[in-house]
Parts: structure tokens; sequence; C-alpha cells
């Protein structure tokens, strides 16, 4: 079973959608874990009528502190983060519990794909609208529709759902605080796992969650995420993903090689530096 942990920060109907998902969509009885910022909009009251482990800030301290806050409370060895406005659609935690039966390690990232409404550059994710609210969602219709929507597994497993052994949780130190309140926070996330010796960042392609997308980043102040990772990792975000995760080319193993060492590969690193050294 999982830890799962939600932040959310005033998206009480948001937030009863996606617990409730969690609840009549898994497989497993996983521990719901709920991190409230604020809470003003009622979100706190009902979250304790629930009768789910919580913690709470009385302001908004960003998914960072969030999620580590509410990692203190699990009690299972895998952690999951998932965000509030996502939608567990059936089989979505067999799909990875399968797939790590298949891991002879415990040091992984697993991912699961993402339905959204809104077409992206993001190649991870299967586009189609069923809906940009909870008033609106399409619920029946995305479930009369899931066997159509197939993916075939991934490489660079990043963004929730992400799926990590609580042991190394800890070990790399959560989420760091410095990406406050949270952009390029789960890049970091990964790139410190990969310093740690993690080669599997796969995203499984049967495991589906709906995302109504950004419901809560388009009202707060962003942090410099990609300058931070920068000065902090010495070469640039997209190098990261394109080089080593290969973020969004279709997995044909489990376990990550290392990167190539082309001359592109060079120049990248050589930009990256040049950058770090003048921004």
């Amino acid at each position: 079973m999982f830890s799962i942990l939600i932040p959310t920060w005033n998206n009480l109907e948001l937030l009863k959608l996606c617990v409730r998902s969690i609840r009549e969509n898994s497989s497993l009885a996983h521990q719901i874990i709920v991190h409230v910022n604020d809470g003003s909009d009622g979100s706190l009251e009902w979250v304790r009528t629930q009768q789910l482990p919580h913690t709470h800030s009385p302001q908004n301290v960003g998914i960072c502190l969030a999620v580590n806050e509410a990692a203190m409370l699990a009690q299972h060895d895998y952690i999951l983060y998932l965000n509030d406005d996502m939608y567990c659609c059936p089989g979505w935690d067999t799909a990875l519990v399968n797939k790590m039966k298949g891991l002879d390690t415990d040091l992984f990232m697993l991912s699961g794909t993402m339905i959204e409404p809104v077409q992206t550059s993001n190649p991870c994710v299967i586009v189609k609208d069923y809906g940009r609210s909870p008033d609106q969602f399409a619920e029946q219709e995305l479930l009369a529709n899931l066997p159509s929507h197939h993916k075939q597994d991934w490489y660079g497993a990043t963004w929730p759902p992400t799926l990590v052994h609580a042991k190394w949780w800890f070990k790399v130190g959560g989420y760091s605080s410095e990406f406050s309140p949270g952009m390029s926070s789960d890049n970091d996330f990964s790139m410190k796992l990969w310093h740690a010796g993690c080669r599997i960042f796969l995203g499984v392609g049967d495991s589906l969650v709906y995302h109504f997308q950004a419901k809560s980043t388009g009202r707060i102040k962003k942090n410099n995420g990609g300058k931070q990772f920068l000065h902090k990792w010495g070469i640039r975000q997209s190098v990261f993903d394109h080089y080593y995760l290969r973020r969004g080319t279709p997995a044909e193993g489990m376990v990550l090689a290392e990167p190539d060492d082309t001359l592109d590969f060079r120049w990248q690193l050589l930009r990256s530096s040049l950058k770090r050294r003048f921004s």
C-alpha cells in the first residue's frame, strides 16, 4: 500500500473529487494524507470530518514544505505524491504495483500517466478533454473511454503522481525547500535521486489519472526554478530532462543508461557552464 501525499490550497471541490477517486478506484486501501494550505474555503474542516491524517499551515507554504510535512505521517513503505487536481482512474494503482514487482531494487521513481484537456508540449501525456473543473467533469465518459486510452511506458518520470520508496524519500531529504513555492522542485527531487544512484525513472502507461491542470500555480508568485536548478546542479534543467532522463521517449527497458558522450552533449554542458557563470 502507498502513503499518498496530497497538498491542497483552497481547492475543496477538486480535493473531494481526488479523494473520492482514490477511495473508489483503487485496488488497495492506501493511506491518504493531506496538507491543507490556508483552508479558508472549508477544506480543513472537510478533511477533519473525513478523519484523514493531515497537516496544516495557516498560510500557503507551497508544495515543498507541504509534502515534507505530510510525509512525516506516512505509515507505509511507499510514498506517492499526488496533486489535488488529479482524478485517479480505475486500475491506476494496480499498474504501478505490477510494474514495481518487476524491479529488483527499491531505488526507483515511477509515475502515472496524465490525461489532460489541453494540448501542451509535454510528450508524456494523453490529450483528451473531459472537463476543466469538477462541475464540468465528464466522469462517466472518461470511465467509458478508458480502454481506448493507452500509452507505452515512457522514460523520464518526474511529475506527480510519483511513487518512490519511503526510505529513499527521506534519504535524499524529500522536496528541497529552497525551491518553494515549487517551480522545478520535481526536477530537483529527480536529480537528487539520480545522484543517489537511481536509474529507473519510468512512466507507467497503464496507470492513468485525469489532470485538470494548474489549478493552484496560477495563483502564486513563482520562483525562478530554472535558474535555481542551474546554480544548484551546474546544468540546465532541459539538459537533465533530455540527456539524462530522456523524458517522453518510449521505454525500451527499465534502467536508464548514462548520457551518451557526444559532441552535442558536451556542447550543452559547456553552454550550461557559461550560462551559470554569467547569470
